[in-house]
């Protein structure tokens, strides 16, 4: 623990970089045209419609080169990531690690001077790779033909109730075809994004014995008005449901469809195959399952995938192949329309087929493996610590990739729950816990998630600070009450977020909260 204990975030007053500014500083000064390009191109500004050019250049900060290096390295000594220290804590989430081959792959100019309006004839190798990764999510899940478009995993589930709704609409049963079924185990956009769709949206909750839905209760809500079943799976508890297959058939027989939500495959890539057993439509998040970077709402990229009776009502455009050439197809007149612009988010796209290949479908198998692999150890670990417990761990001992633990005994010990352990571990360099997505199901819940790249002596390390921070709860939790110490940023006070009043998401909004004049 020694080199735990001395971890300290650096410590930065730093100004916004506008307050760095100052008039007339410049970082480069670009040269002037020479007279032979002036004379051929004329005037550059003519070319452009005056109403779309600016009266004033924008307000942009005037800082020399050295001040925006030193500016953005102490921004960066002070944020947490993935390349800086552990973040197993972040369940659900799946912070894997990303190859850095990968992001030279999407850094050459090949792909970054490309642009989404060029000729078809001219990106023959981006539409290449995403057909062929296309075919390898099939592959995968046992779909028939995936959409790209997507951008992360809520915009994929929504994508998903559209076509739910097409398909209906194709039958002459939207009308009757109304309400969609979930569980409160599921993401919450699994409800939220059928209901955004027009849907009626009915919540199973999970057996107080058993941590899954009830197949009886399944039966008791399904009727003539059900569109379908829309639920994540494996569930971010990490326990398995072996009824998912009996699900399915009962919403079949009752004329439904069943969409799963497989942001984090992890559990269960090259071992089960969705499409296989009944479902008819499911979504990758490519920033969890296939290593592409994962960050604060984006970059996200959720490609959705469908059986053949749902190919017609894809998003436009699909990417298709005639044995020659590459090329995008509008002409799907029962398609749901475009759901984003362009083709998609291709730097995610290119990482993710570049990650399937170099893993191979034996390095796929061997990654659930591990990933299941390190979630038991961890399991058998955490919970030799004193206040942690597992729910339903007697009929669920072992989990898949994750598992939802509590902390309610240490809270009805010692005051202190999640909010507070999620404090305190920061000072020791590692990533905050994720809790449960609402409501909490598992009182004071925590997620880790110790995916296929990370090392046993991580495990260990993220043990034996819990294990720490159990013992200061237990005899000094005044501790844990003012933490965190050693972080760049103390306790964050969060009414400001709850009153519009104060918010500010522009500079120039920040400035006019601030009385200087200056208008939006």
């Amino acid at each position: 623990m020694n080199d735990s204990a001395r971890y300290h975030a650096a410590l930065w007053n730093e100004p916004l970089i506008y307050q760095l500014g100052r008039t007339g500083r410049r970082g480069l000064t670009v040269p002037k045209a020479e007279k032979k390009i002036r004379s051929n191109v004329g005037d550059v500004l003519s070319h452009i419609p005056s109403q779309i050019r600016r009266k004033e250049p924008p307000k942009l900060p005037e800082i020399s080169e050295p001040e925006v290096i030193r500016h953005y390295i102490r921004l960066s000594q002070e944020t947490y990531g993935v390349d800086s220290g552990i973040s197993l804590g972040v369940g659900t989430c799946t912070m894997k690690y990303s190859p850095k081959v990968n992001e030279s792959l999407v850094k050459s100019n090949k792909l970054t001077d490309a642009h989404p309006l060029q000729d078809e004839s001219t990106v023959q190798g981006i539409l290449e790779i995403m057909f062929r990764l296309g075919e390898f999510l099939c592959e995968i899940s046992g779909m028939d033909e995936f959409s790209l478009q997507p951008r992360a995993g809520a915009h994929a589930v929504l994508t998903n109730a559209r076509i739910i709704k097409a398909y209906h609409k194709s039958k002459g049963e939207s009308e009757q075809r109304n309400e969609i079924i979930t569980t409160v185990l599921s993401h919450p956009c699994n409800g939220a994004a059928p209901a955004v769709a027009g849907f009626k949206v009915i919540t199973l909750y999970p057996d107080e014995e058993t941590g899954v839905p009830d197949v009886e209760a399944l039966k008791a809500v399904v009727s003539q008005h059900t569109a379908g079943l829309m639920f994540t799976f494996p569930y971010d508890t990490g326990v398995f449901d072996p009824n998912i297959d009996t699900y399915f058939k009962i919403i079949h027989e009752a004329g439904g469809l069943v969409a799963i939500d497989q942001a984090n495959a992890n559990g269960v890539l090259a071992r089960l195959r969705v499409g296989d057993v009944g479902a008819d439509l499911c979504q990758f998040n490519l920033h969890k399952t296939f290593s592409t970077p994962h960050a604060s709402s984006g970059p996200g990229s959720a490609p959705i995938g469908v059986k053949k009776h749902l190919v017609k009502f894809l998003p436009v455009p699909t990417v298709e192949f005639d044995g020659k050439k590459y090329s995008l197809n509008y002409d799907h007149p029962q398609s749901i329309g475009k759901v984003a612009s362009f083709y998609g988010v291709i730097p995610n796209v290119v990482r993710a087929y570049a990650w399937i290949l170099s893993m191979g479908a034996k390095g796929l198998e061997e990654t659930s493996e591990v990933a299941i692999i390190n979630n038991n150890y961890l399991i058998k670990k955490l919970l030799k610590i004193r206040g942690v417990t597992l729910p339903w761990v007697k009929s669920h001992p072992r989990r898949l990739q994750e598992a939802r633990f509590s902390l309610e005994k240490m809270k009805h010990d010692t005051g202190i729950g999640i909010d507070e352990v999620n404090c305190r571990i920061v000072d020791y360099g590692i990533q905050k816990c994720f809790t449960s997505h609402e409501p909490w199901i598992i009182p004071e819940p925590f997620t880790p998630e110790p995916t296929e790249s990370t090392p046993k002596e991580d495990i260990d390390k993220f043990v034996e600070v819990f294990k720490r921070i159990s013992d200061e709860a237990y005899l000094n939790p005044e501790i844990l009450k003012n933490a965190p110490h050693n972080c760049s940023i103390a306790k964050i006070d969060s009414t400001p977020s709850r009153d519009p009043k104060q918010w500010a998401l522009t500079w120039r909004a920040y400035l006019k909260k601030h009385q200087t004049g200056e208008e939006e």
